[in-house]
């Protein structure tokens, strides 16, 4: 028994100091600023993820009124479609719609590889094979632009084998204060050590609005938290005297759904017949045998009663997301979207209040962009804009160069905000 308590003790241990390693900040070895890249300007890029385009005024997050108010404020951003977190992200950073680099949905499966990409897959998320495009922090290190991260979709991966030259990978075990503190320590290092770009990453909202619904005093407090901490960071990051841009944005915006009434699986689909990753607010059927879409389909189609159905090449063509868009070839044969505030449960989960994911024009699913610092014009507001636009812009302003057809952004949209 003394034996056994032992091994078990050990085992903890190992545990422990693995997952105490997790938290640590991953520094790779020799990288530096190019001397000319040492007096480019400073960008730090924060997502709260989650943060509907309303919620600063609603919540009267006090900060980022202020702040934006200084700045620039957009009356909405419009996500990519699918309206959902790991997409999003990753087209914020590339400049490219998820179709066109990789990440169609949160959980995925590509045929032609034989496997499947879940948010929650550590291996997948640190397998830079999964990822198209060039992200800002590879597309500045390329160029001998030092960059880090607290947190950001792929970041933790080697895409084009650069990763940012410091960076943490995703835990939500590190106080907010310490985070901060680390960004502060990053630009007060050493011009040739020292980032001009910084992801920073705020998932708190998101959370809340899940969980609660984005009605809740819940999600309310959590607006506020982000608030405070922003506060926080701008203070910091004045202390050190540096100029430094502020980019704010959310990866998309969250909606109230129906708790009691769901959609569960269609009696149309044989689940033997089709690999079905976990969705709710859009449902993949990747058919193993081919000659099964058409049937299904015609099936589906003569039972949808609160959703849509699509054959990946009739998506609607504003979400550049249907077969022709497909440059991996990872959207579903077959595509269910539901019928707010309708969402699918087939795993009879319990359904929570909050969610996102749906068509990226609905107002509820709209993101937030405030945008302050030396670069951008003052008490400035523009109209809604699309979010692969973000990418030209933060590259115009670290004086970075890229291919622009290489992506789908156009710096055109964002440069009038710039002074």
């Amino acid at each position: 028994m003394m034996c056994k308590r032992l091994v078990t003790a050990f085992l903890l241990l190992i545990g422990s100091a693995t997952f105490a390693q997790d938290t640590t900040q991953q520094v790779v070895p020799g990288r530096a600023n190019n001397p000319k890249q040492q007096k480019k300007p400073y960008v730090i890029l924060i997502s709260a993820d989650g943060f509907r385009y309303d919620f600063a005024k609603k919540y009267n997050a006090t900060n980022l009124l202020r702040l934006s108010s200084e700045g620039v404020a957009a009356v909405s951003m419009k996500p990519s479609f699918p309206s959902l977190t790991f997409p999003n992200h990753y087209t914020l950073v590339t400049g490219l719609y998820p179709a066109h680099h990789g990440l169609v949905d949160n959980s995925f499966y590509d045929e032609q590889r034989n496997q499947s990409y879940g948010m929650s897959d550590k291996k997948a998320v640190g397998d830079s094979s999964w990822y198209g495009g060039t992200p800002l922090w590879t597309l500045a290190e390329q160029q001998n632009m030092v960059t880090a991260s607290f947190y950001w979709v792929a970041s933790e991966s080697a895409i084009q084998g650069k990763r940012p030259s410091y960076y943490y990978i995703y835990n939500e075990k590190i106080k907010i204060d310490d985070r901060i503190e680390a960004v502060k320590q990053w630009l007060q290092l050493p011009e040739d050590k020292r980032p001009h770009l910084i992801t920073f990453y705020l998932p708190e909202v998101d959370h809340e609005a899940h969980t609660y619904g984005p009605e809740s005093k819940e999600t309310e407090e959590a607006v506020h938290f982000v608030d405070q901490s922003i506060g926080k960071l701008v203070a910091a990051v004045q202390s050190t005297g540096l100029p430094v841009d502020f980019v704010f944005v959310s990866d998309h915006g969250m909606t109230t759904v129906d708790t009691k009434e769901w959609i569960s699986m269609p009696k149309a689909i044989d689940t033997a017949k089709f690999i079905i990753p976990w969705g709710d607010a859009l449902m993949h059927l990747y058919a193993k045998d081919k000659k099964d879409i058409q049937p299904t389909y015609d099936a589906l189609k003569k039972e949808a009663k609160d959703y849509d159905v699509y054959l990946a090449a009739d998506l609607p063509e504003r979400w550049h997301y249907s077969k022709k868009d497909d440059r991996y070839n990872r959207i579903g044969d077959i595509i269910l979207i539901p019928h707010l505030p309708k969402a699918f449960n087939v795993q009879n989960r319990k359904v929570k209040p909050g969610k996102h994911g749906f068509d990226n024009d609905l107002p509820d699913m709209q993101a937030t962009f405030f945008a302050w610092g030396p670069h951008f014009k003052n008490n400035y507001t523009i109209g809604s804009f699309e979010n692969v636009n973000v990418y030209p812009l933060i590259a115009e302003i670290l004086q970075l160069k890229y291919k622009k057809k290489a992506i789908d952004g156009r710096l055109k949209v964002l440069k009038p905000i710039l002074k």
